[in-house]
């Protein structure tokens, strides 16, 4: 386990690099920059623009170099924990993540959270209970939940919200305390606001695991060892949760590698309807901008945590399923 683990590490460096090669240029592909971008703003506007100051801010920032010293530059710059700085927010790049960083958290977290204590009991009730009025009525929530868009169930949880508990969902907390230290006054109005994204997230999310669970619960409930556990005199419950159900989370240990960077990023679309101070906006604003330090930080960061969520969940998996061997070969 030691020596596959230490592989690992050992794979994640090239993988990183590439990947970093790849962001640096995917970002760098549209044509122009930020700057050309915020000139065309400007004179749209109908604002005068001096050529020499933005001609200034290119050689100020280095655009004025090749691609490949920019990429060493910033690739570099990273593993000190310079990212680079954001020409749209005129602040370094770990300081506009690091603000919304926090509420990102909070809000994935408490989402999958809320995921899996809807999605696992339903799940065994459905496999458990196959073809039973219960399993179809699950089943049909499950199908809706999933049919319906993240943004509309936003609005019509907004429109709810103000209507039947007047909450004004507009932000993660009350306007008196943007910009605030967190405190008790402010946890209890993030409190408030939360379980708006919290449900609109995890709708679809919940409805597509208890499909999963259930499907692969009821692949491992039809397996001859849980008949022989039966026939043995094991008790139903016991017999449930002790093999099928353990196996039947092999699926669930795979994805995540998807949840640590989902962490991060949020649902952006649904963050930017309720107009949520998370991290998810800022990554479409800064692609839109052209922003390319800070949508690259971004999109390097995901890649990161999609590494090492995809080695936490090989050795999880190792570990729950003793049938899945780390190393090849023939076992006699």
């Amino acid at each position: 386990m030691v020596s596959y683990i230490f592989k690992r590490f050992l794979y994640m460096i090239p993988t990183l690099v590439l990947t970093s090669i790849l962001v640096f240029t995917l970002i760098e592909l549209p044509p122009g920059d930020y700057f050309e971008s915020y000139v065309n703003e400007l004179r749209a506007a109908g604002e005068t623009v001096d050529p020499k100051l933005i001609e200034y801010l290119r050689t100020e920032y280095g655009f004025d170099k090749p691609i490949w010293e920019r990429y060493f530059q910033w690739a570099t710059g990273m593993l000190v924990g310079d990212f680079g700085y954001s020409f749209e927010y005129e602040l370094p790049v770990r300081e506009v993540i690091g603000d919304r960083l926090f509420f990102t958290i909070i809000v994935t977290f408490v989402t999958i959270i809320f995921t899996w204590l809807i999605a696992f009991p339903i799940g065994i009730y459905s496999a458990t209970h196959q073809y039973s009025w219960g399993d179809y009525g699950l089943t049909f929530l499950g199908l809706l939940g999933l049919a319906i868009p993240n943004f509309l169930l936003a609005l019509i949880m907004m429109f709810l919200a103000n209507e039947w508990f007047g909450t004004t969902i507009g932000g993660l907390v009350d306007p008196e305390f943007v910009g605030q230290p967190l405190g008790w006054a402010k946890f209890v109005s993030v409190l408030e606001h939360l379980w708006i994204p919290v449900i609109v997230i995890g709708t679809s999310g919940t409805a597509a695991m208890i499909r999963r669970v259930r499907a692969n619960l009821l692949d491992e409930l039809r397996k001859p060892y849980v008949t022989t556990a039966r026939a043995k005199g094991m008790p139903e419950f016991r017999g449930l949760m002790k093999y099928p159900f353990r196996m039947s989370l092999n699926f669930f240990i795979a994805d995540i590698g998807g949840i640590l960077p989902t962490v991060i990023s949020g649902a952006e679309i649904v963050a930017i309807v309720l107009s949520l101070e998370t991290t998810g906006p800022i990554l479409i604003q800064a692609l839109q901008s052209q922003d390319m330090y800070l949508a690259g930080s971004f999109l390097m960061l995901l890649g990161f945590l999609t590494v090492i969520g995809v080695l936490i969940s090989d050795i999880a998996l190792a570990c729950l399923d003793p049938r899945i061997r780390l190393q090849g070969g023939v076992s006699r």
